[in-house]
């Protein structure tokens, strides 16, 4: 385990609002983050977020919208900041594609890229393309790739295309790529993505990737140093975007960082659906430019209505805020990383969100504190007694459990396979095993009959779980852990407060 942390989302496209998919990214980074500063201390860990601006979509939308595409994407970012401070998002960097910092970086790579030659060949030369078009997914596609003239990925219609382009010679990588990857089985996350990746590797001859745009036919984009008639790729320039942020590039051309090194470990959190761009274009784009490679690349899988993928065009596009609305912050923030594996897809439905908020929050949860804190309140006035011997093997048991707890959940969040489900299931087995302890103990019987010791063991031991629950939750909940927090701080501890309120399944 290394002594530093650097976490990050994709940049988010401004071309709309965001939506489900979004803040489910953000949601398991800031998580991951928040985990690994009650590890290694705040300073030890980086946290980077923000939003790309630049290309054709982007033009397109601010046409639509009659303003310059400054003005469109500034409005765009206000609504994504305003959903990561409601979703409790506590990042450390907020990176956006317009400003000075990366532009500068992008122009930077592109001139030690342009200049840079691999067994006497240009690592980035012009030439003409010819090819499909997809505006939507702003992507070139070959003839042989395309079927029927529909993209194949979004399966809308492209457009052919001839011009001068620059292009970025990756062909001459893809045997380190494949080397690398099978060295190094953590880079790559979960494990059918790792062999996803190798499978198209394997499989296909990697053509150039074509980096510029004509101004002529796109004009909102970082210029080409060496090209006034061109501008940047938009996905070239947002993936640099993670070493923008946290470094730069000296005169000699090396790239310095006190966040991309060695010490660190770095992590991308991303959607399957730029797999692609962050697993084959990014690793190459750093071994051009001598720069490390991240640690690990995770791959999470999408939210689905009813097996399907959400679309505006469809009109099942769940929105992020209307969810917090109706059921509080930290209920959407749990639901989203316990409900479904972390790699894999899920259906998204407020009856399964009503589900875990009645069965896990309120009643396993939520009655563990209320209870606990009002019978301190009944039967010791409000004052928490100090630990006696353990007498009891259940009480010595559920002690065993908790001092094993934060290495359990630590494991589980650990990389490359960020297991947030196991890591909240090590916590509900030891809510569930107090709240059965609760049942066999019968503490109103103990005051009825004046045992006054074993009461103290009992729940002594019930006020050392949900400290250790608290803890253990805050990075999932940190709002409920405040909550606790607020409840248990005191000296004197007044009757509890609910949690969380049972609500009724739609009918």
């Amino acid at each position: 385990m290394k002594n530093k942390f650097y976490i990050t989302t994709p940049i988010y496209y401004v071309n709309a609002s965001p939506h489900i998919g979004h803040s489910y990214t953000s949601i398991a980074a800031d998580t991951l983050a928040r985990h690994n500063r009650q590890k290694l201390g705040a300073g030890s860990v980086r946290f980077l977020t923000g939003t790309d601006e630049h290309g054709q979509k982007i033009q397109k939308a601010a046409d639509d919208s009659k303003l310059k595409p400054q003005e469109f994407v500034d409005r765009v970012v206000v609504q994504f900041k305003e959903l990561w401070s409601r979703l409790n998002i506590s990042y450390d960097d907020f990176i956006r594609t317009t400003e000075p910092r990366h532009i500068s970086t992008v122009q930077k790579a592109l001139e030690i890229l342009y200049a840079k030659e691999v067994s006497g060949k240009k690592v980035v030369y012009s030439s003409e393309y010819v090819g499909w078009y997809c505006t939507p997914c702003e992507t070139f596609w070959t003839e042989t790739q395309i079927e029927g003239q529909l993209c194949p990925d979004c399966k809308r219609p492209v457009e052919k295309i001839s011009e001068i382009n620059y292009f970025f010679r990756i062909s001459i990588y893809q045997e380190w790529l494949i080397n690398y990857i099978n060295k190094n089985p953590g880079f790559i996350r979960p494990e059918s993505r790792c062999e996803e990746v190798l499978s198209f590797l394997e499989m296909n001859q990697l053509s150039d990737l074509c980096i510029s745009r004509p101004r002529e036919r796109l004009s909102w984009g970082i210029p080409l140093p060496f090209s006034t008639g061109h501008v940047t790729y938009v996905w070239f320039d947002a993936l640099l975007n993670y070493i923008s942020a946290v470094g730069s590039f000296d005169e000699n051309g090396v790239y310095n960082s006190e966040w991309w090194n060695h010490d660190v470990e770095v992590v991308h959190l991303i959607g399957k659906d730029i797999l692609r761009q962050h697993a084959v274009y990014w690793p190459i784009m750093l071994k051009a430019l001598d720069i490390r490679l991240p640690d690990t690349v995770f791959a999470h899988g999408w939210w689905l209505i009813d097996d399907s993928k959400m679309s505006k065009s469809i009109g099942n596009v769940i929105s992020p805020l209307e969810m917090v609305d109706k059921y509080g912050i930290d209920v959407y923030r749990y639901f989203l990383l316990r409900d479904v594996p972390f790699g894999l897809d899920g259906n998204f439905s407020e009856d399964a969100i009503i589900k875990r908020f009645n069965s896990d929050l309120a009643n396993d949860l939520g009655n563990l504190v209320f209870r606990t804190l009002n019978m301190v309140e009944k039967y010791f006035s409000g004052a928490i007694p100090e630990i006696p011997l353990l007498k009891n093997s259940i009480s010595k048991s559920i002690k065993a459990k908790v001092e094993s707890l934060p290495q359990k959940t630590s494991k589980s969040l650990l990389a490359p396979d960020f297991d947030f489900g196991a890591a909240m299931n090590a916590v509900w087995e030891v809510i569930s095993m107090s709240n059965k302890y609760v049942e066999e103990i019968k503490p109103w019987n103990l005051a009825k009959e004046k045992k006054t010791e074993e009461l103290k063991e009992f729940i002594s031991i019930l006020i050392m779980v949900i400290r250790s629950v608290q803890k253990e939750i805050a990075p999932f909940m940190p709002h409920t852990a405040d909550l606790i927090g607020q409840q248990l701080g005191s000296n004197t501890i007044s009757k509890g407060m609910p949690l969380f309120p049972r609500i009724q399944a739609k009918e």
